[in-house]
């Protein structure tokens, strides 16, 4: 049994291994800097010492301020969008066949979890220089009538250079596919930013043939939101998940890796 003092003061690894939260604390601060290009190789390097899988950073004065649900004054004042993500584990992926397995709902919420940590890592050390930051929650509704989060995080992952968006309207990346979860960090620290990619799925229609409700067409923007939606509360509600998740063209949009 692990006592209230334990937990107040560490981090519990699992029952033989506990790390006190100062030297956590100590492993999150980047030294004072003002060379964006060597601000963002900190940042990077921070985020993959935590396990990130992908790194990029956008312009968000170039995003479309209509959709990010948030007040103008933050995206004025936080011209930075960092994008970063994980890459989803192959083998959980390879187990789903016509509907979620309880594996990858479980595996879908640790991921986010660790996706957020992140966020807020990367803020503190932002922080920590006197600049300013918002971790943007990785999977959060706050327009449940249009089914949208603060901003997309795969508009802002395109924005930095990650990847496209598919014929199955995720990001694809090059590497994973849209095997990847994501989440987005706003900031003011100088940032060197890079430029969206141009790539798209070509010739690709593996996820188009898997699709349960026919939901995936040949152009991206004719994907049918609402049939996709629609199956997604049907396994939520069926298999009695928390998450209106599905997996199944996520599968199927492998990458190169």
């Amino acid at each position: 049994m692990v006592s209230a003092e334990q937990i107040s003061g560490t981090r519990i690894l699992n029952s033989e291994i506990r790390i006190p939260l100062q030297s956590i604390l100590s492993e999150v601060t980047i030294e004072s800097m003002t060379d964006p290009k060597e601000n963002t190789e900190k940042v990077k390097a921070l985020c993959y010492q935590w396990g990130a899988s992908l790194f990029g950073v956008a312009d968000l004065s170039t995003s479309k301020k209509k959709e990010i649900l948030l007040p103008p004054l933050f995206i004025d004042q936080l011209p930075y969008s960092i994008s970063v993500g994980y890459h989803l584990s192959d083998a959980i992926l390879e187990e789903i066949q016509n509907h979620p397995t309880p594996l990858y709902f479980h595996h879908y919420q640790r991921v986010n979890i660790l996706l957020d940590t992140i966020g807020l890592i990367v803020t503190s050390a932002i922080q920590h220089l006197g600049y300013q930051a918002i971790p943007i929650p990785a999977s959060q509704i706050v327009d449940w009538k249009t089914q949208q989060g603060h901003l997309s995080h795969k508009h802002m992952a395109q924005a930095a250079g990650l990847g496209w968006i598919g014929r199955n309207n995720l990001l694809v990346n090059e590497t994973f596919g849209s095997r990847i979860r994501l989440v987005t960090i706003l900031t003011d620290l100088p940032l060197v930013t890079v430029l969206p990619s141009m790539k798209d799925c070509g010739s690709c229609y593996d996820c188009q043939s898997v699709c349960p409700v026919g939901a995936i067409q040949e152009h991206q923007e004719d994907f049918d939101h609402v049939r996709c939606y629609e199956q997604l509360r049907t396994f939520a509600k069926t298999l009695r998940f928390s998450h209106n998740i599905c997996g199944i063209c996520v599968k199927a949009c492998r990458g190169q890796h």
